[in-house]
C-alpha cells in the first residue's frame, strides 16, 4: 500500500503533511499515512531507499572534496586553535601581524578553531579533508531531511536537494562558517518538527545556540529564524496565497521561552558579550572589508552558481503563478528575505538554500510519487550504498595528493625556500598567503596581511594594503612607508608584474603559484632558486649545511598552471562553479 493511499487526520494538532488540495499544495494539512502506524525498525531505515538517496548526496560531496580547495582563512584558524590547545587560554591580542602585533584581538570563532586544530593534529591534511567531507555531507543530509519533513516526500526532497547542490556547496570551504551553516539547517529541522507536534525537541535550540555563538557569528541568523516562527504562530489569517495558523497558548509560550533562552545563551562565552556584538560590528563598522571581500559582493549572475540561482528563482515564480501554491506566512517571509539578501551579498546563499529547498520539495511533491515502503528493495539498497562507500574510501586522496593540491594554491614550496634561506624583512605578502604563512612559519615570522580583515580595518591599515595590492599611484610609497624589503606574491598578481619591471627589485624565487622579490639595496646571499614548473610539489632536501651554503632542490611532480589566490574568501569557489 502506498503512503498516499490511506490518511488519517490528527485532531487538535498543528498541520503535519502537505494537503492534496491543488491550490494549497504548498501548505501543510495534518495528514499521516498508514505506514506511520507501524514505523520501520532502525536497520530497515538504514538500508531503505530514502537512505540510498542520502548516500548519493554523500557520494557527491566526497567527489567534490577530493580536490581539497579550502579557504585562505583556514590556516590561521588552525594556528589559533593550536594556540588555544597548547596554552589553555584564549587570545586577547594579536601575535601574528607585522604591523599590528600586540593590538587587542580575540578569537571570535574559537570553538571552530579548536575543532580545526584538533583534526589537523590527528590527521594532517587528510584529517582536514575528512572534516570537510563530514561537514559537507552533514549539511547536505540535513537539507535533504528538512525538505523531506516539509514536503512529506523523500523523492521530491532528493530532487530539490540535488537542484540546490551547486548553491549549497559554494560555502563548503572548511572554515567555522560551515558549522554555522549546519546549525542553521538543524534549527530549521527542529522548528519544522515542532510545528508538526514534536514539541520537546525545541528545547535543544538553546543548547545549539550556546555552541553556535562560540563557533561562528551566523548565530544571529538562527535567532532571527526562531523569532520569525514565533511571530507566525501568533497570527491567524488567509489572504491570497499566504496563510498563518495561530498555535495554542502552550506552544506559543514554549517557543517564547526557547527564544529567550537562546538570546541569553549568546552572552555565555569566554569573552562575555564581545561575541554577541561581533556580527553587528562586521555589518556596520567595517565598510572597507565588506566593500572589498568577494563574498560580500552582489550575486554574480555571470557565473554558474549565479545562473542556477536565477533559474531557480524564475522557475519558482512561474510555478507559483501557474499553480497558486499556498505558503505559510513565516516561510514565505523568510523566502523573500533570503532571496533579497542573497542578491545583495552572495555569502547569504547559506540562508537562501535551507529556506528554498523545503519550498521546492513541497512544489515537486505535487508530481513526484511518494516512497512506498512495501515496495522497497533493501538488499539492492544495501549493495548500492556499499558501492558508494567503497568508491569514496578507494579514491580518498593521500597525504601527498592533498599537499600537491594545496601547493597549487598556497606557497608550499616558497615557504620551504624561506625556511632554508634568509630573506631580508620586513616582508610584504599577498592577502591569500597570510593565513598559510601564519600556520607554517609561526608568530616569530610575522605577516604583513592575512584574512583577519576586521583587525586590520579597525587599525586603519586595510586601506594601505589595498593601495599596494590594487597598484594605486602611491603603492610604492606605501611599501617604503613600512620599510618593506621583500615581497611574497601570487605569481599572476599585478604587483608581481610591476616589481619585475623595476630596477630596484630582484626576483629570487619563482614557481607557478608564487614569486619572491627582494630589494637590490639589500641583496640576499647567493642561493639556488627552485626550478620553474612547480605546481603540486614534492620537496626533497638533497643537502643542508647551515650557513655554509646548503641547497634545497625542489622537484616538480606536476606542471599545471597556478590558480590565482583571491584576496577574498570565496572567489575561487565561485570561479570553479
Amino acid at each position: 500500500m502506498s503512503d498516499s493511499e490511506v490518511t488519517i487526520r490528527i485532531p487538535g494538532g498543528v498541520p503535519l503533511l502537505p494537503a492534496a488540495r491543488p491550490r494549497h499544495t504548498g501548505a501543510l494539512d495534518g495528514t499521516l499515512t498508514s505506514q506511520s502506524l507501524t514505523p520501520p525498525l532502525l536497520w530497515q531505515r538504514l538500508i531503505s531507499f530514502p537512505a540510498l538517496l542520502g548516500s548519493l548526496l554523500v557520494g557527491a560531496v566526497a567527489t567534490i572534496t577530493q580536490t581539497f580547495f579550502v579557504d585562505p582563512d583556514v590556516w590561521w584558524h588552525i594556528k589559533q586553535g593550536e594556540y588555544i590547545l597548547a596554552t589553555r587560554h584564549l587570545p586577547t591580542q594579536d601575535i601574528y601581524s607585522l604591523t599590528l602585533s600586540g593590538k587587542p584581538w580575540f578569537a571570535y570563532e574559537w570553538l571552530g578553531d579548536v575543532l580545526l586544530a584538533t583534526m589537523y593534529r590527528l590527521g594532517g591534511m587528510r584529517g582536514l579533508d575528512v572534516l570537510l567531507m563530514v561537514l559537507g555531507s552533514a549539511i547536505l543530509i540535513g537539507l535533504y531531511t528538512l525538505a523531506a519533513i516539509r514536503s512529506g516526500n523523500s523523492k521530491a526532497a532528493f530532487v530539490a536537494t540535488a537542484a540546490v547542490f551547486v548553491l549549497a556547496t559554494v560555502s563548503f570551504n572548511l572554515r567555522p562558517q560551515m558549522l554555522g551553516y549546519l546549525f542553521l539547517v538543524l534549527t530549521f529541522i527542529i522548528l519544522e518538527r515542532f510545528r508538526m507536534g514534536k514539541r520537546q525537541e525545541v528545547w535543544a535550540l538553546p543548547i545549539l545556540m550556546l555552541v553556535w555563538v562560540n563557533a561562528h557569528g551566523s548565530w544571529i541568523i538562527g535567532l532571527g529564524v526562531i523569532g520569525v516562527y514565533l511571530a507566525g504562530s501568533l497570527l491567524e489569517f488567509h489572504t491570497g496565497d499566504i496563510e498563518a495558523h495561530r498555535c495554542s497558548y502552550s506552544d506559543r509560550l514554549r517557543l517564547s521561552v526557547v527564544l529567550a533562552l537562546c538570546a541569553g545563551a549568546t552572552v555565555i562565552t569566554p569573552y562575555g558579550t564581545k561575541l554577541a556584538k561581533y556580527p553587528f560590528d562586521v555589518a556596520f563598522s567595517l565598510p572597507l572589508g565588506v566593500a572589498n571581500v568577494i563574498e560580500w559582493q552582489p550575486m554574480p549572475f555571470n557565473l554558474m552558481a549565479g545562473k542556477v540561482f536565477l533559474v531557480l528563482l524564475l522557475g519558482f515564480t512561474v510555478l507559483q503563478i501557474a499553480y497558486r501554491f499556498t505558503w505559510r506566512l513565516e516561510e514565505f517571509g523568510l523566502f523573500l528575505f533570503a532571496a533579497a539578501v542573497a542578491c545583495m551579498h552572495r555569502r547569504f546563499l547559506l540562508i537562501f538554500v535551507p529556506v528554498f529547498v523545503q519550498m521546492l520539495a513541497t512544489i515537486l511533491a505535487r508530481w513526484v510519487l511518494r516512497y512506498d515502503r512495501d515496495k522497497d528493495r533493501r538488499v539492492l539498497n544495501a549493495i548500492g550504498m556499499a558501492i558508494i562507500l567503497g568508491i569514496a574510501v578507494r579514491y580518498f586522496p593521500s597525504q601527498a595528493e592533498l599537499l600537491s593540491n594545496v601547493g597549487k594554491t598556497y606557497p608550499v614550496a616558497a615557504v620551504e625556500y624561506l625556511n632554508h634561506y634568509p630573506v631580508p624583512g620586513p616582508m610584504y605578502n599577498t592577502y591569500g598567503f597570510g593565513g598559510y604563512l601564519i600556520l607554517t612559519r609561526g608568530p616569530e615570522h610575522k605577516v604583513f596581511m592575512d584574512g583577519r580583515s576586521e583587525l586590520y580595518e579597525r587599525a586603519g591599515f586595510l586601506a594601505d594594503y589595498y593601495k599596494i595590492s590594487d597598484i594605486s599611484p602611491d603603492a610604492l610609497f606605501v611599501l617604503q612607508k613600512y620599510g618593506i624589503q621583500s615581497c611574497l606574491l601570487n605569481h599572476d598578481e599585478a604587483l608581481a608584474t610591476l616589481l619585475a619591471a623595476l630596477p630596484d627589485w630582484r626576483k629570487v624565487y619563482e614557481d607557478p603559484t608564487s614569486v619572491l622579490f627582494v630589494r637590490r639595496n639589500d641583496p640576499p646571499a647567493p642561493r639556488q632558486s627552485a626550478a620553474a614548473g612547480v605546481s603540486g610539489l614534492e620537496l626533497e632536501t638533497l643537502s643542508a649545511h647551515g650557513n655554509d651554503g646548503g641547497r634545497v632542490a625542489l622537484r616538480t611532480v606536476h606542471g599545471a598552471a597556478s590558480s590565482r589566490i583571491p584576496k577574498n574568501e570565496e572567489e575561487a569557489s565561485w570561479a570553479g562553479n
